[in-house]
């Protein structure tokens, strides 16, 4: 298959830079400082081993992509950003193209649906970080990520098949779900820790508030019967696969990318994600509105990312003391 990876910041850098160096025919949607970096010099990417400059095609826009019958899309944009590039992708790609959500949440798939029949999703498991135009980061010293791949709302085809055995190729771990959907429901529960990881001061208190908010969205999901992968298969998946590398920093998560570059965050679909099914549903999600709220407030008025007091948010929230519920 060729790709257009519509979003080469640090998920869709990565992603893409490893799909070409396997040989794959790959074009990177980029924009800004960026794309100029880019085109410039290639696209850097810090590897074990040290920085590779890989010399991938990169545009400013899907319009000035080439389309085939055998292109799918990589959609590697934050949440926020999928409406936008849905709509340039309604008006340059064939309405058959496949899109392969590369993305946290739980939102962009339906959003991809509503215009494109053949839409599928990635649980992404792939610590990097994108910081600098032209650079990004792999975090892992082992394998670079794991990519697992379904379809939407469920099963596996042909392209899942494609698109599993060209990431293996790229270095990455990859398999085919048919219940992708619960495994990203596992996942969001692990990015419910972003806005806190982003906007709060690191210490006792902030591992207490991801414990909360990671509890009330489990237990909101037993509520709903919404199926979710265990904590124990996510941790069997990942096994020794993710383990930061020795020689980056431990820096922080997208969401703390986000508010370091000073780019608006996609917590409304993390934490926002839980209080919107909720509300929906009549499910109080107190702590992740908490979360929600301080996220955006400390983005909006261009804070410095950690710089929130825990302890003055946990006061009145509810300590969710009985633990995490059971998994479905």
């Amino acid at each position: 298959m060729r790709y257009v990876v519509l979003g080469a910041g640090a998920v869709g850098g990565v992603v893409g830079a490893r799909l070409h160096d396997a040989g794959t025919d790959v074009t990177l949607v980029a924009r800004g400082e960026h794309l100029a970096a880019i085109r410039r010099r290639g696209l850097r990417v810090d590897r074990p081993g040290g920085v590779r400059t890989v010399a991938v095609d990169a545009v400013g826009s899907v319009a000035d992509a080439t389309w085939t019958d055998d292109t799918a899309v990589l959609l590697a944009v934050k949440s926020h950003q999928t409406r936008a590039a849905l709509d340039d992708l309604v008006a340059h790609a064939p309405a058959t193209t496949a899109v392969v959500c590369v993305q946290n949440g739980l939102a962009n798939e339906p959003e991809v649906l509503r215009r494109f029949a053949r839409t599928y999703a990635v649980c992404v498991m792939l610590p990097c970080t994108h910081l600098e135009p032209g650079l990004v980061v792999e975090k892992s010293a082992v394998a670079p990520g794991v990519l697992d791949v379904g379809r939407v709302p469920g099963g596996t085809d042909d392209v899942t098949a494609a698109v599993s055995a060209d990431l293996r190729r790229a270095g990455f771990e990859s398999e085919e779900r048919a219940a992708v959907t619960a495994w990203k429901r596992r996942k969001l529960l692990m990015n419910l820790g972003n806005g806190v990881d982003a906007a709060v001061v690191p210490g006792d208190d902030a591992d207490e508030l991801v414990r909360r908010a990671r509890a009330e969205g489990e237990a909101l999901f037993v509520a709903l019967g919404l199926p979710c992968t265990s904590a124990a298969e996510d941790r069997l998946r990942r096994g020794d696969l993710i383990r930061r590398r020795d020689d980056v920093d431990d820096d922080g998560g997208s969401t703390w990318q986000s508010l370091t570059r000073g780019t608006a965050s996609e917590i409304d679909y993390l934490a926002g994600e839980v209080v919107l099914l909720g509300r929906l549903h009549g499910v109080p999600t107190p702590v992740n509105a908490a979360v929600q709220a301080l996220t955006r407030r400390l983005a909006a008025s261009g804070g410095r990312p950690r710089s929130i007091d825990a302890a003055s948010v946990l006061g009145d929230l509810p300590t969710y003391d009985e633990g995490p519920a059971t998994s479905r």
